[in-house]
């Protein structure tokens, strides 16, 4: 079967955001929420293109300073990406409740969308939380000195944020990560404690940026894990 794959792209202020949607039976409420530094939507595809073959589409946009979007960090920040979110949801107008799949950065922008929109399932995969100090400064070094303070991310709003969310969630960490401790997956699968679901999954081997390449290279490895992540969106509903 030929993917089908629709490229967009979505104003915001200067910028063009520019993402596509993978098409699937259950296709308009699924936003995938890209990391920091190089990040862009393509290095998703292998998860994406697995969902898509299971019938789950996903939309995914390149945040300002990311790839086909283009510009630069300093031009954006945490909260900012949150507004660009929040634009393309409303451009595609995206089916609510949403299901919210957020890497790294991206997981944090997810966890705040929740306070916005209507949110039923939360997939954090290796998710980094910041403190609200952090959340308007643009990128750049005086963002990397907030984060950069000793456990910056104890004082996050994350898990207050969390503490009140209802849907699914399922979080999934690398055990070898080196940029996110594991205390942060812990602790927010601990925060949600009004959740109809959670799930603390903790893939063996992973590391930050190889968690679903690492899970290819062992096939069923690779199904169970995605099993849990489509699980995760369709209890949410």
């Amino acid at each position: 079967m030929t993917a089908r794959i629709e490229q967009f792209g979505v104003p915001y202020g200067d910028f063009l955001l520019r993402g596509d949607h993978y098409a699937g039976a259950r296709s308009n409420h699924t936003l995938l929420l890209h990391g920091a530094g190089a990040s862009t939507r393509h290095m998703h595809h292998l998860l994406r293109n697995a969902l898509q073959e299971r019938g789950v589409g996903t939309t995914c946009f390149e945040c300002v300073g990311h790839g086909e979007t283009g510009g630069l960090l300093a031009q954006s920040s945490v909260a900012s990406r949150t507004r660009q979110a929040e634009a393309v949801i409303a451009a595609r107008a995206m089916d609510e409740p949403l299901a919210l799949i957020g890497i790294s950065m991206g997981a944090y922008n997810a966890i705040r969308l929740t306070q916005s929109h209507p949110v039923d399932a939360l997939v954090l995969m290796v998710p980094g939380v910041y403190p609200p100090d952090a959340y308007e400064v643009p990128f750049g070094p005086a963002f990397s000195a907030v984060i950069r303070r000793e456990r910056s991310w104890m004082d996050t709003d994350a898990w207050d944020i969390l503490a009140r969310f209802e849907g699914a969630l399922l979080v999934v960490a690398a055990e070898h990560d080196a940029v996110i401790p594991l205390e942060i997956p812990e602790r927010l699968v601990a925060a949600a404690g009004r959740a109809r679901q959670r799930e603390l999954m903790v893939v063996e081997g992973g590391q930050h940026n190889r968690v679903w390449a690492l899970l290819a290279e062992q096939p069923e490895r690779f199904d169970a894990a995605l099993g849990s992540v489509i699980a995760a969106l369709h209890k949410g509903r």
